[in-house]
């Protein structure tokens, strides 16, 4: 048995790259931007990639790689259950109604004069979001009416930038702030350049337009909750909201204490998770008259060890534990039990 790794510095790859080394298990290091990727994975029966949400040239064709290497018998981290509607609240939206999910009801108008409609008949404030963005980078708390139509008339005009540069500079700030380190210095010197220089993926991507998306304002709230699942493992922590603000999302103002977690969340997050089908799913989850809704979900995250686990049986694990060494761990316990011969048909003349 062999598996095929990309490898992308800073990434799940490090995981899994290491866990292989230690553990004897035969990898070999792919390109999944090659146009001959299917033949690098000839000798393999599986392949693992975290690729990200803002990677443009990822976005173009993962997901259309990872079926399509489906359909010919391979594994693949994520598969399309998990991967399908990665940053894509669009998608989340119907695939939470269609399963009965206990998410935040959401709105989302495809042409202005039916959002406008909608407008004057419900109540404010609601949150704007686009489709995609991580740490809260694209997400607003409308407050007005007349907030609502102007973010209206921009998305059916000249749309709305992919990357919210604004807030990511401000987000740096915030870390600065916290963290007062050098690094978080560096990390803001290039946020200053980001502001005024375009890298290769702002480039690349287009601005968002044609759509709107409103999401209801839970109050009451100073933080949510991020709890991970990765097979039968619940990984969770408390997300404290930025200072005069209602996300938590990319605040880095986090707390592992399991007892701070209800175990009903817990719960919820293992249903959910078998539900969707997901190998991997990072929830957010906001509190509503003592009943966890969720946010919005996500096969990939930043956090990579915490302080222990539950189990499906919600019993709790005081063991340091690594999300991403479990994936792998999963991923081949997933080859080594499973046909994987191609399931195409071939026909004979």
């Amino acid at each position: 048995m062999k598996i095929a790794i990309h490898h992308r510095p800073n990434s799940f790859s490090d995981h899994w790259i290491k866990y292989c080394d230690e553990n004897d298990i035969s990898f070999k290091i792919v390109n999944c931007y090659d146009s001959d990727i299917v033949d690098q994975l000839n000798d393999c029966q599986g392949v693992m990639w975290h690729w990200a949400q803002w990677d443009s040239m990822a976005i173009l064709f993962a997901r259309q790689l990872t079926f399509s290497l489906e359909q010919s018998g391979k594994k693949v981290f994520p598969n399309s259950s998990t991967c399908w509607h990665f940053d894509d609240k669009l998608g989340q939206k119907y695939l939470f109604e269609c399963l009965g999910v206990n998410a935040i009801p959401t709105w989302v108008f495809y042409d202005k004069k039916t959002a406008y409609t909608w407008i004057k008949e419900t109540e404010f404030p609601k949150v704007f979001k686009l489709r995609g963005g991580a740490s809260s980078e694209n997400v607003k708390l409308v407050k007005t009416k007349n907030q609502a139509k102007k973010l209206v008339k921009r998305a059916f005009g000249k749309g709305f930038n992919v990357t919210n540069k604004w807030n990511v500079f401000k987000d740096r700030l915030h870390k600065r702030n916290r963290e007062k380190s050098f690094s978080s210095i560096i990390h803001i010197l290039k946020g200053i350049v980001r502001l005024f220089y375009k890298n290769y993926d702002d480039r690349m991507r287009t601005r968002d337009k044609g759509y709107v998306y409103f999401q209801d304002f839970i109050s009451g709230n100073d933080s949510d909750i991020r709890l991970v699942i990765v097979g039968n493992r619940c990984y969770g922590m408390k997300r404290y909201f930025r200072r005069d603000d209602f996300r938590a999302s990319g605040s880095g103002l986090k707390d592992y204490n399991h007892k701070l977690i209800d175990n009903k969340c817990v719960k919820i997050a293992f249903n959910t998770a078998k539900l969707l089908k997901m190998q991997s799913v990072a929830f957010d989850f906001i509190n509503h008259n003592n009943n966890h809704k969720i946010i919005e979900v996500s096969y990939s995250f930043v956090s990579s060890k915490f302080p222990g686990y539950w189990d499906s049986d919600l019993i709790w694990h005081n063991k340091n534990s690594s999300p991403q060494e479990f994936m792998i761990e999963n991923f081949i316990k997933s080859l080594t039990n499973s046909d994987i011969k191609s399931e195409i048909p071939v026909f004979q003349d």
